[in-house]
């Protein structure tokens, strides 16, 4: 526990730190172990790294690995949001006890937890209620535990001690009360202590109807919903680095949003410095400019959060592969429905750049007889003429022409060598 970070603790021999449940731990908690000794090792595990965590792991501060295959014969969680309803609460109760299950009910406040109970058993008096949290007397939390394990309860009323370290398998349905209070980490990691086995396991998200939600909230609860597959926990973390930002690398800030240089040129220069630390080369990436004579823009009235907009064009620029960009092309679809002509616009546009950067092609451009493109590669540029020698023309040193065909087609990125 956090113990071992306590004054009075010496290591003899100190080589490897492993931190379980790493969202747990402040920076200082973890810097101090790694200051113990110089060439400590430290592995952190976590299935919702915190924004600092991440964004050091994406810039490459740190080595990253991400376990997404599930045990075998698991299924996804359903995970349905909707508004405190009693009559939904019964039923989904009901349920589980009919199949032979139990329910958690999440209630995060312990000076009403027993009233909360309470209605509960006035809801579902069929079933056989118990009530846990962080303030009651061990033995008495022990037993309330033993009990539920044994199937001497049907339903527990509880805080989020929950969270982490149990593992019952036949807790099957999980009701989170006044979800929108809990972060996005906290309701993933409640969401797992469901779904333990084989049976298809639910996860009712409840939202108090006298008060409205915040935007961080709603974008929260929008994340769960939609990452809801197994092995979604990376994309969890991500989505919760884009809502409450990277945080501070050099403090204790493990979140929060770079406001004076932007987000983009601060990624930049820090990948920089990491390098430069690292004494590997910088190399400044060859930009391919393309212009298809097209709109390419996000407008106002498809999206008309401006910070949504900018995180929308930050993921469809940000995308390094033609599978990146259709996952993002699905992901907006699905968000905010058709996509308006200067949308597909962008995206198309998108393509050819990821298309041309293959061929290590400068640009893209119109011409009167066509698209012009200029080629750094004299090999590649030969190896591209190939495909269709009338469609595509080596004009000069430094000039391509398509004509008669959609360049996107005529880039198409070479047939991977047959084993």
């Amino acid at each position: 526990t956090h113990r071992l970070v306590s004054a009075d603790v010496q290591f003899k021999d100190l080589g490897l730190v492993i931190i379980d449940e790493e969202q747990r731990f402040g920076v200082e908690h973890k810097e101090f172990l790694k200051r113990i000794r110089a060439t400590v090792d430290v592995l952190t595990l976590t299935a919702t790294p915190i924004p600092r965590t991440l964004h050091m792991a994406l810039l490459g501060i740190r080595d990253i690995s991400s376990l997404t295959t599930p045990p075998q014969d698991r299924l996804a969680i359903r995970t349905e949001i909707l508004p405190y309803d009693e009559r939904r609460i019964r039923e989904a109760v009901l349920f589980e006890l009919n199949r032979g299950g139990q329910v958690y009910f999440v209630h995060n406040r312990v000076y009403n937890i027993e009233s909360i109970a309470t209605r509960i058993r006035l809801l579902v008096p069929e079933a056989r209620v118990a009530v846990g949290h962080g303030q009651m007397e061990e033995g008495q939390l022990e037993k309330t535990m033993l009990r539920f394990l044994a199937k001497e309860t049907d339903v527990l009323v509880c805080t989020t001690i929950i969270e982490s370290g149990l593992d019952i398998p036949n807790v099957n349905t999980m009701i989170i009360n006044q979800a929108d209070i809990f972060g996005l980490a906290d309701l993933h990691q409640l969401r797992g202590r469901v779904g333990r086995y084989k049976r298809q396991a639910f996860c009712y998200l409840l939202l108090p109807p006298d008060r409205e939600l915040v935007p961080q909230a709603k974008k929260r609860l929008k994340a769960i919903e939609e990452f809801s597959e197994l092995g979604a926990g990376f994309k969890i973390a991500m989505r919760d680095l884009e809502i409450r930002g990277v945080g501070n690398l050099l403090g204790r800030e493990q979140h929060g949003h770079i406001a004076a240089i932007g987000y983009d040129l601060y990624c930049r220069l820090l990948e920089k410095a990491v390098k430069k630390t690292k004494k590997q080369p910088i190399v400044e990436p060859l930009e391919t400019h393309v212009d298809l004579g097209l709109d390419t823009w996000i407008p106002e009235d498809y999206i008309p959060d401006l910070r949504t907009r900018v995180e929308v064009y930050r993921r469809l620029t940000g995308c390094r592969a033609e599978d990146a960009l259709d996952d993002a092309q699905k992901e907006v679809l699905d968000r905010f429905g058709p996509l308006p002509a200067p949308v597909e616009g962008f995206i198309r546009t998108m393509r050819v750049k990821l298309r041309a950067a293959r061929w290590d092609l400068a640009s893209v451009s119109p011409g009167k007889e066509g698209m012009i493109a200029k080629y750094r590669d004299r090999k590649k540029a030969e190896e591209l003429r190939k495909r269709d020698p009338e469609a595509i023309r080596i004009m000069d040193a430094e000039t391509i022409l398509f004509v008669g065909r959609d360049v996107a087609d005529l880039l198409q990125p070479p047939a991977p060598a047959r084993k």
